[in-house]
């Protein structure tokens, strides 16, 4: 028996959907935002006008940038406890809708907090508190799954927390929030989701329903997501908002794979953003899997599926249409001698997490050798 969870109550999309910010029923509402662009664009001042509408207290914390850390969310959450929510609304990337899928958490069941989170395992659902994801970038998924990932500086790595509480209640697809995207995060989330949408499809635990996400997602995102960075219009990030949260739901609900692995290592390492070194990651991860007759022949039907002669061959295409580096020699910044002495951090990191149910099984000594030809864009 296999148990799914496509998404929580509510998934409402289109443009103007961030209006349902008016049909929120909470009373208390703690909205969690990244930087200063959701201030800047307008977007605050939209959902605070809203919110004044009805009448609703709030509180805003800001400031939750890329990769968030165990201090970031700690920070939340003793604004939080002095507000005491009744509703959490995130707004912004990944960063801060994971953030804040992990302060609420602590919230609601205060004996869990960074010295046992990791130890034990976490409940299941939320107490009281609703929960509204609102994603400005199209890529992460965090708006439909139960994952949250969060850096542990002391440990040098990104750590995926999964539970059924993180899933929101309520996710806002507005495709209007997505316009104001710079190139490189359209480049970089959207490639996070099309690994998001691979990984799933050539995971060995997929089954009718996520087939049918992963494949429709790899489809769109491949269609739609050279013409959202290129052109910038309003049909095509609209196409791959939608997209990128399909496949979310499907990662959800059947796993991930190496390259999210290795993205989590040096991610959290290097502080390098998600999709960025996902990006990077995929066409020699996929290299790597092709050797099981599965995964290769699965690869060669989405090739078919997308209109093209090899999947492996349009990721480096696509990359190199969005600016994306194929080494890691030109993001990570620092030399050949730091890397390598680095490396047995970075392989036993790179081994854990969503490597863990990669659908070929891989050695210290394979992942070794795949680091290095990543960081020299060797083959």
């Amino acid at each position: 028996m296999k148990i799914l969870k496509l998404y929580g109550d509510k998934l409402i999309t289109g443009k103007d959907a961030l209006n349902y910010i008016k049909d929120i029923e909470g009373s208390r509402i703690f909205i969690v935002t990244g930087g200063k662009s959701m201030f800047n664009n307008g977007t605050i001042d939209r959902i605070k006008g809203m919110l004044n509408e009805s009448g609703k207290k709030y509180t805003i914390m800001d400031g939750v940038q890329k990769n968030p850390d165990t201090e970031i969310v700690d920070k939340g959450l003793c604004e939080m406890k002095k507000f005491k929510p009744d509703t959490v609304i995130a707004i912004g990337g990944g960063s801060p809708i994971d953030a804040a899928k992990v302060m609420t958490l602590f919230y609601e069941y205060p004996t869990i907090n960074f010295n046992n989170v990791l130890e034990i395992n976490l409940p299941e659902y939320k107490k009281n508190i609703k929960f509204v994801a609102i994603p400005t970038t199209s890529g992460t998924g965090a708006e439909v799954t139960k994952a949250a990932v969060i850096t542990f500086k002391d440990k040098n790595i990104k750590i995926g927390l999964k539970t059924n509480a993180f899933i929101p209640e309520i996710a806002i697809l507005d495709p209007e929030l997505t316009m104001s995207m710079p190139d490189n995060i359209v480049a970089q989330t959207g490639l996070d989701a099309i690994t998001h949408a691979l990984e799933s499809y050539i995971n060995h635990n997929l089954d009718d329903y996520t087939e049918c996400l992963a494949k429709g997602a790899i489809a769109g995102l491949f269609k739609y997501l050279p013409v959202s960075y290129k052109d910038k219009t309003i049909e095509s990030r609209e196409k791959v908002h939608n997209y990128q949260s399909m496949a979310g739901m499907a990662f959800h609900n059947v796993g991930l794979g190496m390259a999210h692995g290795i993205s989590h290592a040096l991610g959290g390492k290097y502080d390098l953003g998600h999709g960025l070194v996902n990006g990077i990651a995929l066409p020699y991860v996929l290299k790597y899997n092709s050797s099981n007759a599965i995964v290769k022949e699965k690869l060669d039907y989405l090739a078919k599926v997308i209109e093209r002669k090899d999947l492996i061959e349009e990721i480096k295409n696509l990359n190199n249409l969005m600016s994306i580096p194929n080494s890691f020699k030109e993001v990570v910044g620092i030399s050949k001698e730091i890397f390598l002495a680095d490396m047995d951090e970075l392989v036993e990191n790179s081994l854990k997490g969503s490597t863990q149910r990669n659908p070929v099984k891989v050695g210290k000594s394979d992942m070794k050798t795949m680091l290095l030809n990543m960081y020299n864009g060797t083959e």
